[in-house]
């Protein structure tokens, strides 16, 4: 009947939607009217169906459901009135709301990362949708969603503190508009904050940190003068997960049962009668066999989660836990993007942590594109895992049946948004074409100029360093920074006759002065393909309109920014302690000076981000903490100047500046003004270079 005929969606189309409905449909309502408005011009109607066409919201009939959760089908009808009539026809209120998205994202063209790519919305009169039955297709994951982890750039990017509605609409919105239903909303929060109730009030499912179970408040926190140890204090213990079980049944809870130690550690780290996997394994199995019981007899068929995270993980492989049947087991990759075990300090085991393919319960993952380890992880920059390695991680996910639950740490948002679209389009359809998908991404947030940028995404994996002999061990922003930071503290502590047991993770045994070559031939081959992606980018960067200039700077040309100039940065810096360990201090003051103006780069990158709403954004840049660097080399620059330039910081400006001529026979109250740290270096600098003292990279 109607084939080939349009539904004319206009400002004076009338919303309809059904006569009670939940907070949850309120939020997804009040979406779609914004963006109505912004497309239209003008906010639309609501229950008044006098005049104009209907946009009708319903809760399907039982013989018309589609039968499953979240599902929603669109159709159209003349009603009694004969008025023109689109009805979205939902199964519950995430039908209501993704049919919603559906409609924004496909007609009113709203992007999913409209607000965090600054994407612009166009105007339109109105929108032609084709008037044939569509039925929502069900998702490849059944659970989905984020875990707003190490969420540092959110907590600090406005004043208040913990984060308002403010922050966290817009995180909730677009993992709905992902087609996300689940989220951890932050990391140890107070419990005050606003994050976990509007997270239920949109409609989503929660569920917590592995080092948080069921949700419940930290031990030491609650009993700050008690010992954390259940074998001591159980009652203590279950005290606060029933209190976390009362408070939260009622709402949409995924329960995470889990036992580690407190501040995200192994238990045993702090009870050494712990001193075998037998008896570790075995405590773990009874606690979560516990927590499963206090939520059984408080809440309706539960939906319960363990992470088997870490040292859990390998625990769990050996046959030493046992997990309560009908949990979802779910597996994590080592916060590198390889579904093994995580680095544990200097111990690497990369057990497989793939879901168990012969394994008939429920199954799922906890996956990064983002991490903080203070080591070699990526923070502030977008995960320089090859896509194609991180597409078919995940297909292995899929292949060995963990489709119940995807947890992804999502980190801030802002900086992840390629791997975070992908990852949508993976726990919607399953296997995708990680090329197709990403010409998809580019032309959506850089339209004209997309061909321009495609090979750069690809090339900037392929230029990040190596920290290590896998696939998978790639360095982040903080491998320049972390390390860099250790060795300085090693450095000015005298303590350099010793190795740094803090390094070993990727320089294993080896002498302190063989470590620091070690990471000098590290930086040094990374150096040249960095340098070289940075100069690639800057030339594009010329061609591109003004719009997507911004656009790309803040989506890519940061962390392009951060890996180079870091990377100099840090390999600077360690080859003014080669020098300075030969006694050639002025020298060495120079190449630190150079590393000091390098990471302040990496700053000024950041603060050019912050432009409009994002003002301040990178305040709180607690973790990678580029300033920390900034003010640790700076130490070392004046630390060097006070060997043979002290006490009257002069002697090196007469040494290697001040004319033959002059030098014997100035007036010190008309010549000795002491010279700044930058402005005697740049004079160093010019000298050095000339007669090959130094050589800069």
């Amino acid at each position: 009947m109607w084939k080939g005929q349009f539904f004319r969606l206009t400002e004076h189309t009338v919303i309809d939607p059904p006569r009670e409905y939940s907070k949850a449909v309120q939020h997804g309502l009040d979406i779609f009217c914004r963006d109505m408005t912004i497309v239209f011009g003008k906010e639309p109607k609501i229950h008044d169906t006098s005049s104009g066409s209907i946009l009708r919201l319903t809760y399907a009939a039982k013989e018309e459901s589609l039968g499953r959760p979240e599902s929603y089908q669109i159709k159209f009808y003349e009603d009694v009135d004969q008025q023109l009539v689109m009805e979205i026809s939902c199964e519950d209120d995430l039908g209501i709301i993704y049919g919603l998205l559906y409609l924004s994202e496909t007609y009113l063209g709203i992007d999913p990362f409209w607000y965090w790519a600054d994407l612009p919305i166009r105007k339109h009169n109105y929108v032609d949708i084709p008037m044939e039955h569509y039925s929502s297709p069900e998702s490849m994951v059944k659970y989905r969603g984020w875990f707003v982890n190490d969420e540092v750039c959110l907590i600090g990017w406005k004043e208040e503190y913990p984060p308002t509605k403010e922050v966290w609409q817009p995180v909730f919105e677009t993992l709905l508009r992902c087609g996300g239903n689940m989220v951890i909303p932050g990391t140890d929060l107070p419990k005050t904050g606003i994050h976990q109730e509007l997270a239920v009030e949109m409609g989503l499912w929660v569920t917590h940190h592995h080092a948080e179970p069921l949700g419940a408040e930290m031990f030491l926190r609650a009993y700050p003068n008690e010992t954390a140890s259940y074998k001591e204090n159980a009652p203590l213990f279950e005290k606060l997960w029933i209190d976390a079980i009362n408070k939260q049944k009622n709402d949409k809870i995924i329960w995470t049962l889990s036992f580690r130690g407190q501040g995200d550690t192994p238990f045993w780290s702090t009870d050494p009668s712990f001193d075998t996997p037998q008896k570790r394994g075995e405590l773990i199995s009874e606690v979560v066999h516990r927590q499963f019981e206090l939520i059984k007899e408080r809440v309706n068929n539960p939906v319960c989660c363990m992470a088997l995270y870490g040292e859990i993980s390998e625990l769990y492989k050996g046959g030493y836990i046992n997990v309560p049947e009908d949990v979802i087991k779910v597996w994590a990759d080592n916060g590198y993007g390889k579904m093994v075990s995580r680095r544990q300090e200097n111990e690497n085991l990369r057990i497989s942590s793939l879901p168990m393919d012969n394994d008939t319960s429920p199954q799922g993952i906890y996956y990064h594109v983002t991490f903080h380890d203070l080591q070699a992880s990526n923070h502030l920059t977008m995960t320089p895992l090859p896509i194609g390695i991180l597409t078919n991680e995940l297909e292995n996910v899929l292949e060995t049946g963990g489709k119940d639950l995807w947890l992804i740490n999502s980190g801030n948002i802002r900086q992840h948004l390629y791997p975070l679209d992908l990852i949508k389009d993976m726990w919607k359809k399953g296997k995708i074409n990680s090329s197709d998908h990403r010409r998809e991404f580019l032309k959506r947030t850089y339209a004209s100029d997309s061909k321009k940028l495609s090979l750069l995404y690809e090339k900037y994996s392929e230029a990040t360093l190596y920290f290590g002999n896998h696939e998978d061990e790639k360095a982040g922003e903080q491998f320049y920074h972390h390390p860099a930071r250790r060795i300085i503290s090693h450095w000015l502590s005298g303590e350099t006759d010793t190795a740094m047991k803090s390094l070993k993770w990727a320089t294993g045994e080896m002498s302190f002065e063989e470590q620091i070559t070690w990471f000098k031939d590290r930086l040094t081959v990374g150096l040249t393909d960095l340098q070289s992606l940075r100069e690639q980018a800057n030339e594009i960067m010329d061609t591109l309109s003004e719009e997507n200039k911004q656009r790309f700077h803040d989506q890519l040309m940061v962390s392009i920014i951060l890996h180079e100039s870091g990377c100099r940065g840090f390999l600077l810096l360690l080859k003014g302690y080669v020098h300075s360990c030969s006694g050639k201090y002025p020298e060495a003051f120079v190449y630190v000076t150079e590393a000091h103006r390098a990471y302040k780069e990496s700053l000024l990158a950041l603060h050019q981000s912050e432009h409009g709403k994002w003002r301040d954004f990178y305040r709180a840049d607690w973790l990678t903490n580029i300033a920390s660097t900034i003010d640790n080399v700076n130490t070392v620059r004046k630390f060097l100047r006070m060997h043979g330039d002290s006490p009257d910081f002069f002697q090196w400006y007469k040494a290697f500046i001040m004319p033959e001529t002059e030098k014997h026979i100035y007036l010190e109250n008309t010549h000795r003004r002491v010279r700044s740290d930058d402005e005697l270096s740049d004079l160093l600098k010019e000298e050095f270079l000339k007669d090959g003292r130094i050589k800069l990279c």
